[in-house]
């Protein structure tokens, strides 16, 4: 397990760990069946493994497996011990298999359904959710890579009609890195294209204020000249007047002084 990141031999030092191996053909499946549940209630786990159940077949009916698997099955689940069992599965890998060899499907909570599927001339790990009684799982099939930090599960990659996987997934995964570059330098071209447009119209903007700002001084300086060519010539016509001896206001005939008193005959 070390080549795949995981190291067992600490846990086993510790005493947290067991593992005992034995060959299916060595006893019948009674015998199987007892020294697992001695070897369980001597440990007291937390967890089984029991990789593969398949194995069990081998030399014995299959109706006879189901039986002892139940009986297993049954002891773990009232003891509280939490089980995983794998099954192998047999013929071509564009088949589903969506159903266990020995039949024991409908007592397992959890379904994992691991695949290998062939495409570009590599063959790829897929893994998904058959069924989780009573618990939300999701429906997407997801890769995985067996790599010396573990296992690891890699995002979902959706082609025409199929999950992308291995060196597919690494060209979309490119492409995707490529289109994501070309998005950000379209952007910053636009961004540069609308920083121009904008510096332009400030500057239209600039000078159309500044024309309206010079045609208000001119139309003050405008108004100005005409106040005071009034005032010019109305002082103008005041000295004309006062140069023709003109009178001033409440006088008649361009004579000073009062209105002579009318003269009357007597007789």
């Amino acid at each position: 397990m070390r080549s795949i990141g995981i190291d067992l031999a600490p846990r086993l030092k510790q005493g947290r760990l067991e593992i005992h191996s034995s060959r299916p053909t060595l006893t019948g499946l009674e015998q199987h069946l007892v020294r697992m549940h001695d070897t369980i209630a001597a440990f007291r786990p937390d967890l089984v493994v029991v990789d593969p159940i398949t194995n069990l077949t081998a030399d014995d009916d299959q109706r006879e497996v189901k039986p002892m698997l139940m009986r297993l099955i049954d002891f773990l689940k009232q003891a509280q011990i939490t089980s995983v069992f794998s099954s192998l599965t047999h013929g071509s890998a564009h088949e589903a298999f969506e159903s266990s060899e020995v039949a024991v499907s409908s007592l397992m909570d959890t379904w994992l359904l691991v695949r290998n599927l062939e495409a570009n001339g590599e063959r790829n790990r897929t893994l998904y959710v058959l069924k989780s009684r009573g618990v939300a799982h999701s429906n997407q099939v997801r890769e995985f890579v067996l790599s010396s930090r573990g296992i690891e599960l890699v995002d979902v990659y959706l082609g025409d009609d199929r999950v992308l996987t291995g060196s597919a997934r690494l060209a979309q995964e490119a492409r995707e890195v490529a289109g994501r570059a070309e998005r950000r330098r379209e952007e910053e071209r636009r961004r540069r294209l609308a920083s121009t447009r904008r510096k332009g119209l400030e500057a239209q903007i600039a000078a159309l204020q500044s024309e309206l700002e010079a045609d208000r001084l001119e139309e003050q300086a405008r108004q100005g000249e005409a106040a005071s060519e009034g005032e010019v010539a109305a002082a103008s016509l005041e000295r004309l007047r006062a140069a023709r001896g003109g009178a001033a206001p409440g006088t008649h005939n361009g004579h000073g002084g009062a209105r002579p008193r009318p003269r009357t005959a007597r007789t």
